[in-house]
């Protein structure tokens, strides 16, 4: 009797873990997905630490997220178009083809970000880091780069008229 009793406890034990970590799993599916009002009232809350959120193609147009950290964040399309970005961390996030135009990311951090193809006309880039950053086909006229720091950074094909370069030239 104290045997059996003893295998189902165990068997009850096993199940129970099985349980738990089958929630656990499920749960990790959903880890870094958030909707654009959800993250407005998490930054309206006090949070800034959004590393490797999914945004991608959100509509996050004229929004403030300045000092977030949007680290590793997927923000593939999203439109970031006139949004305050002053100092916030996207390394290593992914931008590629987001529209960040007339975007001010003074003093934010891009090393190792992914921007190719991103529309970065007119953005605010003064003391921006960039280093190792993707800015392949990205379309940087009339950006201001005042001060940026691109060591590494590949600018293959981007566009880059009326650029203000990182030693105050203009790019013609």
């Amino acid at each position: 009797m104290i045997k059996r009793t003893g295998i189902v406890l165990v068997l009850i034990f096993t199940y129970w873990i099985f349980c738990l970590l089958q929630t656990n799993i499920g749960d990790r599916s959903q880890e870094g997905t958030m909707d654009a009002s959800e993250l407005i009232a998490k930054y309206i809350a006090g949070e800034r630490d959004f590393k490797a959120i999914n945004l991608i193609g959100a509509s996050l147009a004229k929004i403030n997220l300045s000092g977030a950290s949007l680290r590793e964040a997927s923000l593939s399309e999203a439109d970031l178009s006139q949004a305050d970005l002053v100092g916030t961390n996207f390394r290593e996030a992914s931008l590629s083809k987001a529209n960040l135009s007339a975007a001010n990311l003074s003093g934010a951090i891009l090393n190792g970000a992914n921007l190719f193809a991103a529309n970065l006309k007119g953005a605010n880039l003064s003391d921006a880091e960039l280093k190792m950053t993707d800015l392949k086909m990205a379309d940087l006229s009339g950006a201001d780069l005042s001060g940026a720091s691109l060591w590494g950074a590949s600018l293959t094909g981007a566009k880059l008229q009326g650029t203000i370069m990182p030693d105050g030239t203009v790019h013609e």
